[in-house]
C-alpha cells in the first residue's frame, strides 16, 4: 500500500527523512513544511512554519496524509501530535505527557528513576538554595548544569570555573526558576535511537557525535557538527546492557501508561571505563544529524518503519540494516555557532551532484531572488558519505564537502577520530 506522508521540520534532519521516505517503495508521497532549498528535490515543500500548531494540522486535512512525521521537539511538546490524533491522523512522534522527556530534564530524571535506569546523581537548585554549598558536594569534578527547558541543545554547562558555574545557575533560576546540578560521568559518549509504540521497539544501529566546534574537541558546544554510524565504542556486551538496563525498562514504562509513547527516543549515553552506559539525556526525536548516519544504513523500507510506530503496529515489522558505514559531515557559516552570517551564496551543494555513496543534505539553505543557493543558518548542510568501512566513508565525505563553497564557513576536519 502507498501512503502519503508529510514531514515537519526544515534543517538537516528532515532533509534526511525526505530523502529516505522518498526512497520507500511505501510511500508514494512526501510533502514537507516548511521544508529547505534541498529537500525540494525529495518532497513537496509547503510554507506553514513548524510552529505554527493549528496550520499544520490544517495542512495535514487538506493534504489527506495517512501519517505525519514531526522531526524537532518544540512542536511535539505543544501538543501537536495529541492534535493531530483528535482529528484522526497517526503521528510518528509522541504526545505532550512523553516529550516532556526533553522538554524538561527534570521530569527525564523523575521518569529515569522510576524505571529505575542508570544516570547522573543530581540535585535541584532554587532560589532558596545554597548555591556555594551545593557546588561544593560536587567539587571533586566539572561541574554539570542543565537547564530544565528546552534549549536547542544549548541547556547545559561543563565547566571546572567556579565563577561560570554560579553565574549560569543564578541567571538560570532567574530565568526559568530552578535548575539542575548533576554529578560528572566521565567516559565516551555515544547515542541510540530507539524507534517505539506500545508493542515492540527497535534499536537502531549506534552512532556518536561531535558537539565541540573545532578539531580535537575544542572550542564551544554546537548542535553537532558531524557524527558517523555504527559507533564502535558500543561493543556487543555494551549494546546488550544498554538493552537491558535502559531501553527494556522505558519502554515497559512508557507502554505501560495510558498514553502510550508513539516515535523515536533518542538515548543520549556515557560509557565508563568499565563499560557500563549510563543515560546522559533523552530526546523526543531524531538527533541531528545523527539521523543522517542512521537512516542509510536501515535496508528495510523506512516509511513502513516509521508508519507502523506511528500506528502501534510495530510487531509486524521486521527492520533489515546494511552492513556498511556512515559518516557526515557539517559546514557551518562563519560565526556560528555565536552569531553566523546569512544571506552567502553556496555554490557545488546541487543535489544533481550527488551519487548513490556520497551525497548533501540542506539544512540551513534557501534561495535568493535569482534562485541562487544561499545560506539562511548556522548549520548550513552536511556531505554524507556510505561505504563498507568507516575509513572509506570518512575519505567520501570529505572528498563531497571539498567541492563546496561558502565564504567564510567551516567544518571540522576529524570528524571520525574516535574510531580510526
Amino acid at each position: 500500500m502507498s501512503r502519503s506522508v508529510l514531514v515537519v521540520g526544515g534543517g538537516g534532519r528532515e532533509h534526511a527523512l525526505c530523502r529516505a521516505l522518498s526512497q520507500s517503495e511505501s510511500i508514494s508521497d512526501v510533502h514537507i513544511t516548511p521544508g529547505n532549498a534541498g529537500t525540494a528535490n525529495y518532497a513537496t515543500n509547503h510554507p506553514i512554519s513548524a510552529s505554527d500548531i493549528d496550520g499544520l494540522v490544517s495542512l495535514s486535512q487538506t493534504l489527506c496524509v495517512d501519517f505525519v512525521i514531526v522531526g524537532p521537539e518544540a512542536p511535539l511538546c505543544d501538543s501537536l501530535a495529541d492534535l493531530l490524533l483528535e482529528h484522526g491522523i497517526p503521528c510518528f512522534g509522541p504526545q505532550a505527557i512523553h516529550a516532556e522527556l526533553e522538554g524538561s530534564k527534570l521530569f527525564a530524571k523523575e521518569a529515569m528513576r522510576r524505571a529505575n535506569v542508570p544516570t547522573a546523581d543530581y540535585m535541584v537548585l532554587d532560589s532558596s538554595s545554597d548555591i556555594e554549598s551545593a557546588l561544593a558536594s560536587y567539587s571533586n569534578n566539572p561541574w554539570v548544569i542543565k537547564r530544565d527547558v528546552l534549549a536547542g541543545g544549548k541547556g547545559v554547562v561543563v565547566t571546572t570555573n567556579a565563577q561560570e558555574a554560579m553565574e549560569f545557575i543564578t541567571d538560570s533560576i532567574h530565568t526559568d526558576g530552578h535548575v539542575l546540578l548533576e554529578s560528572f560521568l566521565p567516559g565516551e559518549e555515544a547515542s541510540m535511537l530507539v524507534v517505539m509504540d506500545a508493542s515492540e521497539f527497535v534499536c537502531l544501529p549506534p552512532s556518536q557525535d561531535h558537539k565541540r566546534v573545532w578539531d580535537g574537541d575544542k572550542g564551544l558546544n554546537t548542535g553537532g557538527m558531524g557524527a558517523y554510524c555504527p559507533a564502535p565504542v558500543v561493543t556487543e556486551e555494551i549494546h546488550r546492557k544498554v538493552l537491558e538496563r535502559i531501553v527494556k525498562p522505558m519502554h515497559e514504562s512508557l507502554s505501560g501508561m495510558d498514553v502510550p509513547y508513539r516515535g523515536v527516543l533518542y538515548v543520549g549515553l556515557m560509557i565508563d571505563e568499565h563499560g557500563d552506559p549510563f543515560v546522559v539525556e533523552f530526546n523526543v526525536r531524531f538527533g541531528d544529524p545523527e539521523c543522517q548516519v542512521t537512516l542509510p544504513l536501515i535496508a528495510s523500507d523506512v516509511g513502513e518503519l516509521l508508519f507502523a510506530a506511528a500506528t502501534d503496529s510495530l510487531d509486524t515489522y521486521s527492520i533489515a540494516f546494511h552492513d556498511k558505514h556512515c559518516l557526515t559531515v557539517v559546514l557551518a557559516s562563519e560565526g556560528y555557532p555565536q552569531s553566523a552570517k546569512k544571506g552567502r551564496i553556496i555554490l557545488g551543494a546541487e543535489l544533481n551532484c550527488d551519487a548513490d555513496d556520497a551525497w548533501v543534505s540542506h539544512a540551513g539553505t534557501g534561495t535568493d531572488d535569482s534562485s541562487r543557493l544561499i545560506s539562511t543558518g548556522g548549520r548550513v548542510l552536511a556531505t554524507t558519505a556510505i561505504a563498507s568501512s568507516l575509513a572509506e566513508a570518512r575519505v567520501r565525505s570529505y572528498q563531497r564537502m571539498e567541492t563546496i563553497s561558502l565564504q567564510g564557513s567551516h567544518h571540522r576536519n576529524d570528524i571520525g577520530h574516535r574510531a580510526l
